[in-house]
């Protein structure tokens, strides 16, 4: 399979500096690039990652400026997942944003995993997840995807302990994102909406090649089936989930603040992202040319419902044009771009960037603000 799994997944924001204020100061997590969308060089495009900005670590966000709120649905994507160390992490995590003003859901036990849920000011929604114990416990010969199964009735809406959970927290404040914390070691899934899996399915699998690794119901609504593709060991990193939603009153999805405008899928080289793009002109699939992203090259195709999904390179990668030491402090234009610059800052709100260490690694608690500093961050019922 020339996928490894997920580069990135790219959101749109009406507030770029709340945007940045919330994902590095709140989140931890590193603004490794500050440009433009290259499409629409008038507004920002602004990407967080690990110190290096290592593909499925990445997540992005346009700047739409005062852009309305979206709405998830079919079509589009329903959430995002980063991973972190065990259920005590998330512990602390549920302390460090309840202290906050964030309005957190969990930790909830996923049978395969353990996350809790939130959302971004812009109103995204959020989920923090453990690696273990994974995808393959209840499958045949522990190979994910064989076997169809109901989420164990303990664990669904309406039979689980709900105050029990709302009280499960860490029992002290949590100024600072420790290691076991950190969310740079990249995204665990992202989930989108159909409203046919099987059509999904031959999408995902037949064409790009990922494997169907589980078929299980929503453990919030175990009517609708939940269905999960990626590498053929179900590797945290490498997750696509969609969610099944035919019914006749199910909505499409509505871009805007707080939406995905794309997720993107990582494979390692021009020659296999090339391969895939004639696959998917064989099959009558449109797909855009490749475009040069600089950091990495892009094409761009839609699942069945609609939603844009990118194949992109793992190189050269977001070290081309600026040192570790220093990645996101400045405005990075591609070349075609440069002539430009003066009206391109002209048109852009400057930003406050987080200074960051200079040893080379990720030392969260050297950037992570104090509670009481970024209260204002947070929006009222978010």
């Amino acid at each position: 399979m020339p996928i490894t799994g997920l580069h990135h997944v790219t959101l749109v924001t009406a507030d770029a500096q709340r945007n940045v204020d919330f994902y590095t100061r709140v989140l931890g997590l590193r603004l490794v690039k500050t440009t433009v969308n290259f499409d629409d060089p008038s507004s920002y495009h602004l990407y967080y990652a690990d110190a290096t900005g290592t593909p499925g670590s990445v997540i992005t966000f346009f700047e739409w400026p005062r852009a309305p709120r979206g709405r998830p649905g079919i079509g589009g994507t329903h959430h995002v997942a980063f991973r972190t160390a065990d259920v005590e992490a998330l512990r602390r995590w549920k302390r460090r944003l309840t202290d906050l003003g964030v309005r957190v859901r969990g930790p909830y036990d996923r049978h395969y995993f353990t996350s809790l849920y939130f959302r971004d000011p812009d109103g995204t929604i959020l989920e923090i997840a453990t690696d273990g114990p994974g995808l393959h416990i209840d499958e045949p010969d522990g190979v994910p995807g064989r076997g169809e199964h109901t989420p164990p009735a303990a664990l669904v809406r309406g039979a689980r302990d709900e105050s029990a959970i709302a009280q499960d927290s860490w029992p002290e404040p949590v100024p600072v994102i420790d290691d076991t914390m950190s969310l740079t070691r990249g995204m665990h899934h992202i989930s989108a909406t159909a409203r046919d899996l099987g059509r999904t399915d031959a999408f995902l699998q037949g064409l790009l090649g990922l494997s169907l690794v589980k078929r299980t119901g929503n453990f919030d609504d175990p009517d609708m089936p939940h269905w999960t593709w990626g590498s053929v060991d179900a590797r945290p990193g490498s997750l696509v989930t969609y969610f099944g939603l035919d019914t006749p009153t199910a909505r499409r999805a509505v871009m805007g603040a707080g939406q995905a405008h794309h997720y993107a899928l990582s494979v390692p080289t021009d020659e296999a992202q090339g391969a895939l793009r004639e696959r998917l002109l064989h099959a009558g699939v449109p797909v855009s040319t490749v475009q040069d992203r600089v950091y990495f090259r892009s094409i761009y195709t839609r699942d069945p419902d609609g939603h844009v999904v990118e194949v992109a390179t793992a190189t050269p990668g977001f070290l081309v044009d600026e040192d570790r030491t220093v990645t996101g402090r400045t405005l990075r234009l591609p070349p075609w771009l440069e002539i430009h610059r003066e009206r391109i800052t002209g048109g852009l709100v400057p930003l406050e960037v987080p200074d960051w260490p200079h040893d080379g690694h990720d030392a969260h608690a050297a950037h992570a603000a104090p509670v009481t500093d970024v209260s204002s961050l947070v929006e009222a019922g978010a």
